[in-house]
């Protein structure tokens, strides 16, 4: 999907989504991926790694690859973990050719938007699991969790620029596997003040069809609890990750 906001105001992304968010949570993405793995985890794979705010965390234990179909965005994941190996690719395509200890996807698999889709993706993350390592898929909701909702926030960064945006998380078409998300933002800097309107359009799948096709890749499937503390109580965010062993 071509966004404005993996592209042309990629520059603004780090006040949408800054690194110290994901502080929190990607200790025990990685306890649970460590808990998965038979034998040593010193590799991770990142689809969809985006702006390498994971990946940073990540980075401090294991060797990283991280991985985006958005080279802007690569390029500010570059600029915080130099030390990591970068590709650009579509984790629906991607074929590196080896495989890691465990491979990592969070919420770039919401731009999974069909059951071929997500299975594309599933079979890329298997055929870069060693026999014996894991895979974490963290979506953000799911069929069962899901309900319309909107939110806000206000973020300023250190270089006088400033964001204020609203997102609004609609089911358009209740019998299909997507939903929309509505961003509008107010962007402040030197120049003045400009609005951007823009939709994403995303995947909604049933827990029971996540299950399904994580099995039919290869993988066995458990859930792992998804860290929510700092996230609103009517948020719908499912309270499950999808932690995949590959078996021998």
């Amino acid at each position: 999907m071509q966004t404005a906001l993996y592209h042309e105001l990629v520059d603004w992304y780090p006040l949408l989504d800054a690194r110290e968010n994901h502080a929190d949570e990607v200790p025990i993405y990685d306890a649970l991926l460590a808990a998965a793995v038979e034998g040593p985890f010193d590799t991770l794979l990142e689809l969809g790694a985006g702006a390498g705010n994971n990946g940073y965390y990540f980075r401090q234990k294991r060797t990283c690859t991280l991985t985006d179909l958005s080279t802007s965005m690569l390029e500010l994941s570059r600029a915080q973990n130099p030390e990591c190996e970068h590709v650009a690719g579509d984790m629906r395509q991607l074929r590196l050719g080896r495989q890691f200890d465990a491979v990592f996807v969070h919420d770039a698999i919401v731009y999974m938007c069909t059951p071929e889709d997500l299975r594309r993706a599933a079979d890329t993350a298997f055929v870069h699991t060693r026999p014996g390592g894991a895979a974490l898929f963290a979506p953000d909701i799911v069929r069962e969790t899901f309900r319309e909702f909107h939110e806000d926030d206000a973020c300023d960064h250190t270089d006088g620029r400033s964001m204020r945006y609203i997102a609004w998380v609609t089911d358009p078409d209740p019998s299909d596997s997507t939903y929309r998300v509505d961003y509008a933002f107010l962007l402040r800097d030197q120049q003045g003040i400009r609005a951007v309107h823009e939709s994403h359009v995303e995947g909604l799948f049933s827990q029971a069809t996540w299950i399904r096709i994580l099995e039919e890749a290869g993988f066995q499937v458990s859930l792992g609890e998804r860290p929510l503390d700092g996230v609103e109580q009517d948020h719908p965010y499912t309270p499950h990750v999808f932690v995949c062993r590959r078996p021998h």
